[in-house]
């Protein structure tokens, strides 16, 4: 990949307004995305008075991300690109789509609205616990760190494919919909796991709000280093050199 695609951006760029509102949408889609994500748990929790994890929580816990991730990037969509993910937004820098400078915009918007979401929940529910995410018996930190590599992978190829690729035609008009349906895959195949995070974001505000940081940097690292992975191969294999373009913000 070509390091002259990879901007820092000007320093200016984080004050103008159009940066300004992109990072706002990306506040609220993460709202939106961590309040019904993390909120579904939550109501399985009471629901079963917080008894065993089963399949048909898995299921739901599956729908409800795809559904909600579906909606929050459809809203941010032309606006900010609804990344509502720093791994996204990450995988972007890589390929020369977003800069440096906005890029920590979004991160620090992202991160804001799921301590935000999760606090709303902590105060809604009467007190309930936001829990953080954590590994299952007999999983490694080292086996998580691969779970969320090749989830978010496969989250980030999904991105370049539907709504990256300058090829990508009337196929980018489902973009919101492949993003959530593979979220929601890999929950069904990582949730029992690792709790199938893909996202840096979501795994910090329960982690703020219940004070709670095991193996936490397994759901930062693990992301990056597959939304890295993403954008590279998908970036050097299928998008041509002369085809590349930096992706307007309202495309993406």
């Amino acid at each position: 990949m070509p390091i002259y695609r990879i901007a820092v951006g000007t320093p200016g760029e984080a004050s103008q307004p159009d940066a300004i509102r992109a990072a706002f949408a990306e506040f609220f889609s993460m709202i939106i995305f961590v309040f019904a994500g993390e909120g579904s748990g939550m109501a399985y929790n009471k629901l079963t008075d917080n008894g065993s994890a089963t399949p048909a929580g898995l299921v739901a816990a599956a729908l409800a991300h795809a559904f909600a991730l579906f909606v929050a990037v459809s809203v941010g969509a032309n606006i900010s690109g609804g990344h509502v993910n720093p791994a996204v937004t990450f995988g972007a820098f890589i390929g020369g789509n977003i800069t440096l400078l906005r890029s920590i915009l979004y991160w620090i918007a992202q991160l804001l609205g799921s301590v935000v979401a999760c606090l709303l929940l902590k105060y809604s529910t009467g007190g309930l616990e936001t829990a953080a995410f954590s590994l299952s018996s007999g999983v490694s930190a080292w086996n998580a760190l691969v779970f969320e590599i090749v989830m978010t992978f496969g989250l980030v190829y999904t991105v370049y494919a539907t709504a990256v690729d300058p090829k990508k035609g009337n196929i980018g008009t489902i973009a919101p919909i492949a993003i959530g349906f593979i979220v929601g895959a890999n929950i069904l195949a990582g949730g029992a796991f690792d709790g199938a995070s893909m996202n840096p974001a979501v795994s910090f505000g329960p982690a703020v709000v219940s004070w709670t940081w095991t193996n936490h940097w397994v759901y930062w690292v693990g992301p990056f280093i597959g939304a890295a992975i993403a954008a590279i191969v998908y970036d050097n294999i299928f998008i041509e050199d002369g085809g590349h373009e930096p992706l307007p913000v309202n495309d993406f």
